[in-house]
């Protein structure tokens, strides 16, 4: 056992050592990746007792419909939206959708992208209470430069926009141990972002945590810049004030298409994210289940900000780590991140709220994109708005062939988006091609054989129809 638990040591001090010689990261990145490093190799791996797993009450995951409405004097409302700020999560490129640079500047809707519809709703936002909530966007050195440049049409905005950069940690060698950038490889592969659970460390660091507590601020409200329907909610924010709640989870009900995610549980007297790394392999499919485990996390955080800064002082901020293996030029490499979602279990007074689902409208395919800027949705004052015309509270699946994954393809691909607000389900596969003004109801399925090419004319009405050829439209 002494020599297993002197290779530990040995690893930690020779990693130590090259770290050191790093002039890429500040000595806080230094600390933190060491320290994260340090826990992964020690295997402090919390393992979950299944049989101690609680379903949390409503006290603890609070269903939306019963939070006390906010004020409408807008004096009150003011005050309210003073004590927050908003931070979206923006360290992503949109390479799996095709794109380069950051994810948040792929076209949404009417020409906007996901940055411009943030930037114009938390605008009318201010504009309507005469507050000033201001904008935080994480970034990534991936996204660090190309956001600067574009922030800049935003400078005649009324709104205070702030960047930072999350962490920049060297991805380690499985072999030995030993940072990639130490063996020659400097350029950007050599590192990664070590998820957005570095969130609390980096904003405490970059200075933003100070400044925004020097501005009577309390709460932040974290989210995903590609989440659409994450936008500030009076209730959720009155709520925290009220009851000194120090972190809120935003979970919704659990469809089929969820049920990979997270999800909270009361553990030994703790609210606790449960992800299905953690699961052991006999309870993955009752972790699947939608039966047992019905809500799921949409990654919509509120969390108080003097609390952030005692945690992160105090270095308490233990989430789970998740290694993420990788292989650049066929070396293989370890990536070890967090998530900001683990970390409720370190915050007093945590709750989860079960919101509506029209809070989770993530952008992650363009099988989202047709959703998103099909006649489903409107804008009004940058916030997309489900069309009340549509009878079903899901929105309809949608599977897109590999032809359609890039943006660029996706939009070439179909004239104007069809219809879609009565359809259930839509599947297409191969070389298809979609005229204007068409419109789908119920289940339409649309193949083109092998070296087929299959163009569905303009005004098109597709009802429960499986397409194979154009005789068939």
């Amino acid at each position: 056992m002494a020599t297993a638990v002197a290779t530990e040591t040995d690893k930690i001090a020779n990693l130590r050592a090259a770290v050191a010689g790093l002039d890429q990261i500040s000595e806080n990145e230094k600390s933190g990746f060491i320290s994260l490093v340090s826990r992964y190799l020690s295997g402090e791996a919390q393992q979950i007792e299944w049989s101690k797993i609680k379903t949390p009450t409503d006290e603890v995951v609070v269903p939306y419909e019963t939070l006390a409405p906010p004020p409408e004097d807008v004096e009150a409302t003011k005050k309210l939206l003073n004590k927050l700020a908003v931070l979206k999560l923006n360290g992503g490129l949109g390479t799996t959708m095709g794109c380069t640079g950051p994810k948040s500047v792929i076209e949404v809707r009417n020409g906007f992208t996901f940055l411009d519809l943030i930037v114009i709703q938390i605008e009318s936002l201010n504009k309507k209470y005469g507050c000033s909530v201001p904008l935080l966007l994480m970034n990534s050195f991936n996204t660090h430069d190309d956001t600067l440049k574009i922030v800049e049409k935003y400078s005649n905005s009324s709104i205070e926009i702030h960047t930072f950069n999350q962490s920049q940690y060297p991805r380690i060698v499985v072999e030995d141990f030993m940072p990639l950038p130490c063996k020659g490889n400097a350029g950007k592969d050599g590192w990664y972002p070590p998820g957005h659970g570095d969130v609390f460390p980096s904003l405490m660091n970059s200075g933003k945590l100070d400044t925004l507590l020097s501005q009577g601020k309390e709460y932040i409200f974290v989210a995903n810049s590609d989440n659409l329907g994450a936008i500030v909610d009076l209730k959720i924010l009155n709520h925290l004030i009220n009851n000194q709640n120090e972190y809120c989870m935003e979970v919704t009900p659990k469809t089929l298409a969820d049920v990979k995610g997270g999800t909270l549980i009361s553990y030994e007297g703790r609210v606790q994210l449960l992800e299905i790394a953690q699961v052991p392999d006999e309870h993955v499919n009752e972790f699947k289940s939608i039966e047992k485990f019905k809500i799921f996390n949409t990654n919509n955080l509120w969390v108080n900000l003097k609390a952030i800064k005692r945690l992160v002082e105090a270095d308490a901020l233990k989430m789970e780590i998740i290694p993420n293996p990788k292989e650049v030029d066929g070396v293989k490499v370890l990536q070890l991140e967090t998530a900001a979602g683990a970390a409720i279990r370190f915050f007093d007074n945590a709750i989860g709220v079960n919101v509506p689902r029209s809070r989770f409208l993530p952008v992650k395919a363009t099988s989202d994109l047709l959703l998103v800027q099909s006649d489903l949705y409107t804008l009004v004052d940058g916030f997309v708005v489900r069309n009340k015309a549509r009878a079903n509270p899901a929105n309809p699946s949608i599977e897109l062939g590999p032809e359609f994954k890039k943006v660029g393809n996706f939009l070439n691909r179909f004239k104007s988006i069809p219809s879609i607000v009565d359809l259930d389900s839509l599947k297409v596969s191969g070389d298809v091609w979609f005229g204007a003004g068409i419109v789908l109801k119920g289940n339409v399925t649309v193949t083109a054989g092998p070296g087929e090419k299959l163009e569905i004319p303009d005004g098109a009405v597709l009802e429960n129809k499986t397409i194979k050829s154009s005789a068939d439209i």
